[in-house]
């Protein structure tokens, strides 16, 4: 019969016909994409390895001679280097410096997270935080001296905003440290301060303190001359005094206080020799 229904057409898998969407992959060789990938990362090991040697040498001329006896051309000749590879890394001096910089204030930063997290009031946890300040100007003398640089505005003005932006979040972040310390003891009502400051302002008064004095310490060599004996212990009293005038609790004793530093000193030297450490080998 015409009519008659007849059952649609089965093909085995193997002979059904192919549809314009089923055509084969064509063979893809990824193997020249894996070595450029290997020469990417060889060159930048490379290229971060001559930066860190870059730095390395620079430090050693910028602590021994000064900022003028560091120049991109001793700096290469040194390495025996050719100088357009110096520019290849920082395209002056000056940017070296503030590099060096940003190496120094990260270790600081690393000793001020150490500190903070000392058991005790508010008030213990600043007091660790001079204690760092002490073994950063003490042990960590060519980092102190390093950072000083920066300070110089005819530095400041010659580097890029990159890197000037990589110092203020270093300082930023040192700040913030201590800053959360003044509004830990605020909330503990362990601390009042004045309606017309700003906690990071309260620890501006001993960031000038201490980092002023310690400036002095380090490059007056009269003080004994002049009457300062112990500048160390005038720096402790000058903070214990600060903090005693805005009633942070507890009120201390000159030699309350300095006894207690020594107990933190005693805790805080072996972790602030092991930062220490840990950022000279990754350098």
């Amino acid at each position: 019969m015409q009519n008659e229904l007849r059952p649609p057409k089965i093909y085995p898998k193997s002979a059904k016909p192919a549809r314009k969407e089923d055509k084969p992959l064509a063979c893809f060789d990824i193997a020249p994409i894996i070595d450029i990938m290997v020469k990417l990362t060889r060159k930048q090991k490379e290229m971060e390895f001559r930066t860190s040697e870059i730095l390395r040498v620079s430090r050693q001329i910028l602590i021994a001679e000064g900022f003028q006896g560091l120049s991109m051309d001793r700096v290469a000749s040194q390495m025996e280097y050719a100088k357009g590879t110096m520019y290849n890394h920082f395209p002056n001096k000056e940017e070296i410096v503030l590099a060096l910089a940003v190496e120094s204030m990260t270790l600081r930063r690393n000793l001020f997270e150490q500190s903070a997290i000392v058991k005790g009031p508010a008030r213990f946890r600043m007091m660790a935080l001079g204690a760092a300040c002490e073994f950063f100007t003490q042990h960590c003398t060519d980092d102190f001296l390093v950072e000083q640089c920066i300070r110089n505005q005819s530095i400041w003005d010659k580097s890029s905003e990159q890197r000037q932006n990589l110092i203020r979040q270093c300082e930023g972040e040192c700040m913030g440290i201590v800053a959360a310390i003044v509004r830990d003891a605020v909330a503990l009502k362990e601390l009042v301060i004045p309606e017309s400051l700003t906690p990071e302002e309260l620890v501006f008064g001993f960031w000038a303190i201490n980092y002023g004095s310690q400036i002095l310490t380090y490059s007056s060599p009269s003080l004994p001359a002049i009457g300062i004996n112990d500048p160390r212990n005038a720096i402790r009293v000058h903070c214990c005094t600060l903090l005693n005038g805005f009633a942070w609790q507890p009120v201390m004793m000159h030699a309350e206080y300095n006894d207690h530093m020594l107990k933190l000193n005693e805790t805080l030297q072996s972790k602030f020799w092991s930062l220490k450490n840990q950022l000279q080998s990754f350098n």
